[in-house]
């Protein structure tokens, strides 16, 4: 991706299938409640079982994009990108100190409420609850 300015998109010009995900940091070692403020937002199309449409993403990529959101530190914007191998990464378009985080099995997540989908960052992998998804 470049690092240009992404250009704003109108809701109205993606297709019905484009999601808004939230999915917040799942129980772990040094966090036995979760924790709500290490989240990711990720706008994406999702096909009729709920996973991520390759088709659409393909279509309109620009319009796929997340937000890595972290208590102390400012927002992080990118890019979901579909990887040659097939799999899903999220692509920071402005901080290249962030190298891609990569969905651990993504093509196979569902996307919906309570379930759990796992990110590897930086050689770590962390698990992260899907607590919504809503139409744009």
């Amino acid at each position: 991706m470049s690092s240009s300015p992404s250009k704003p998109i109108l809701n109205t010009s993606l297709p019905p299938q484009f999601r808004q995900i939230r999915i917040e940091l799942a129980r772990e070692p040094g966090h036995p409640e979760g924790d709500a403020a290490t989240a990711y937002i990720i706008v994406a199309p999702l096909d009729t079982e709920d996973r991520i449409d390759p088709k659409l993403w393909r279509e309109h990529r620009e319009a796929c994009r997340i937000t890595r959101l972290r208590p102390d530190h400012d927002d992080a914007r990118g890019h979901l990108l579909h990887r040659p191998d097939g799999s899903w990464a999220f692509h920071y378009d402005s901080d290249a100190s962030l190298p891609d985080a990569v969905g651990f099995h993504f093509a196979d997540e569902r996307f919906v409420p309570g379930e759990y989908v796992s990110i590897n960052e930086g050689g770590k992998m962390h698990t992260y609850r899907v607590v919504s998804v809503s139409h744009l």
